[in-house]
């Protein structure tokens, strides 16, 4: 049997279906607060349940994912997978940065391969002003 908690923090899974549902949510256009009165809990709730600091229920998951006019598995898929633990912490952890979320959703909306080669190298070289110069 597989140790489910630790004392480092919440689970990766937890996290993971926490930011699933974030996803979803923002996707959807919905507030915390507006999810939060569908499934019958406080907008707080709803907080820790997407940063993977209280577990979901499989009950309140699946009224979740009704909530979300979308499937159990759509929040789900995949992150049963050993294969994919490192990815998904990699992309957590990434994905857990302030901003960064909303960093890809502003992304997803520029046109244009070329347009975004060109914001990617720009925050590349962004990125890059932090680093010690090459000598």
């Amino acid at each position: 049997m597989a140790i489910i908690a630790n004392s480092d923090g919440p689970h990766r899974l937890d996290v993971a279906i926490g930011q699933r549902i974030r996803e979803r949510r923002r996707a959807v256009g919905m507030s915390q607060q507006t999810l939060a009165e569908r499934v019958g809990v406080t907008f707080q709730q709803v907080q820790k349940y997407e940063r993977g600091s209280n577990r979901i229920s499989f009950s309140r998951l699946i009224e979740i994912a009704d909530a979300l006019a979308c499937r159990l598995g759509d929040l789900a898929d995949g992150l049963d997978s050993k294969h994919a633990s490192d990815d998904l912490r990699h992309l957590n952890a990434l994905l857990a940065e302030d901003g960064a979320l909303e960093l890809l959703e502003a992304y997803r909306r520029v046109r244009g391969k070329p347009l975004r080669r060109a914001l990617l190298a720009h925050t590349r070289a962004l990125g890059d002003l932090d680093k010690p110069p090459k000598s």
